[in-house]
């Protein structure tokens, strides 16, 4: 079995694995973009991520990875097969690395429906795509620009509605698709079409490391690696399995994270002080600061879970302001967001004065009458 380069050995590039990690907390989030340079460990570290992660329940026979503990998703296979009263046997099974080609087409990536075996025997029989592999997985796209738009859109659109749904002739297949989705890309080659950037959850930009002194422990840990790959993985794995167990622990209680009225206005208020086309960003960072308070062990977001989880979610759909010029920090999005709430607080002060002094004038007119 080929060894898989450890997730806590990659060096610095901290975004790229905190929203990988933040996707593996929540894959509610939809994916993220990878663009910048070649040989930043961006297929290293997806690879790892899914290598890292524990094993899952499934249904030992299904080509869905169908969650047996969860009915309200399971596949139209499986439903057919329990309404038939059929046993399942339940097995464990390691997350998926699917690895999806650029000359992939539709048919390849949603599976298609038998309509011939359909009409002569009334069998409804469905071949699986990639999206069928991918459930409850990853699934990584090199190159995602070169990626014709129409097969981009499809994938965006089972990320982010968590199910697959093929219809042919009146016939129709159901089954979930929620995966953890990365795509990377060389913006020199291409970019994306902005409505299909929007659509990516996340973002990160990747550059090549410039101090010298990480650039030979890269280079020290990865001949480490390809001289004595196991014993090299043992070494970390003491730090694999405490970050497996935090993620774990962080997907259990991502759904508990609390966040008040003030959190809103304030992920609102910061998207819309930054000009921030559409809906979408809004959503996004209020799950992406959920995953990264429990992945902090919290209950509740705070305006730090906010801070990060904009650094994350805004690059790529800024048009103006602060990131056409450079990318904000976690330091300056915490005093934007600071700010914006002080100019909410003063509003709101100035519309209860305006109100009290409106309510005066009445009561004055009223006595006058």
């Amino acid at each position: 079995m080929r060894m898989i380069y450890p997730f806590t050995a990659i060096v610095g590039q901290e975004r790229l694995k905190r929203s990988l990690i933040l996707n593996a907390v929540d894959l509610r989030i939809g994916g993220v973009l990878i663009r910048g340079e070649r040989g930043t460990a961006k297929s290293t570290a997806a690879r790892a991520l899914a290598a890292l992660l524990p094993e899952i329940d499934v249904f030992a026979d299904s080509p869905f990875n169908d969650d047996p503990h969860s009915p309200e998703s399971w596949s139209d296979w499986v439903k057919e097969r329990k309404s038939a009263g059929e046993e399942l046997r339940v097995a464990k099974r390691k997350i998926g690395f699917i690895d999806l080609p650029v000359s992939a087409t539709e048919d390849r990536v949603v599976g298609t429906l038998d309509i011939e075996r359909a009409i002569q025997k009334g069998e409804r029989r469905f071949e699986p795509g990639v999206l069928a592999a991918a459930n409850r997985g990853l699934l990584y796209i090199d190159e995602v620009n070169l990626l014709d738009d129409h097969v981009v859109d499809l994938l965006l659109d089972s990320a982010a509605m968590g199910v697959n749904t093929v219809e042919r002739e009146g016939i129709s297949f159901v089954h979930p698709a929620r995966f953890i989705l990365i795509g990377t890309m060389n913006p020199e080659e291409g970019d994306l079409r902005p409505q299909l950037l929007d659509r990516f959850a996340l973002s990160v930009e990747m550059q090549g490391i410039r101090d010298a002194r990480q650039r030979v422990e890269i280079m020290q840990r990865n001949l480490a690696f390809e001289s004595k790959p196991e014993a090299f993985y043992k070494q970390w794995e003491p730090k694999e399995q405490q970050l497996a167990e935090r993620i774990l622990a962080a997907r259990n209680l991502v759904d508990n994270v609390d966040y008040s009225s003030r959190d809103l206005i304030s992920i609102a208020a910061l998207t819309s002080s930054l000009q921030v086309d559409g809906h979408r960003a809004d959503l996004v960072i209020l799950k992406t600061a959920r995953a990264q308070a429990a992945f902090d062990s919290r209950k509740a977001i705070s305006d730090l879970d906010i801070a990060i989880a904009a650094e994350l979610a805004l690059p790529h759909r800024i048009k103006r302001g602060p990131f056409y010029q450079a990318e904000m920090t976690v330091t300056e999005l915490q005093e934007r967001i600071a700010e914006v709430q002080k100019d909410a607080a003063n509003q709101a002060e100035m519309d209860a004065e305006g109100e009290e002094s409106e309510t005066e004038e009445q009561t004055q007119d009223q006595k006058k009458n």
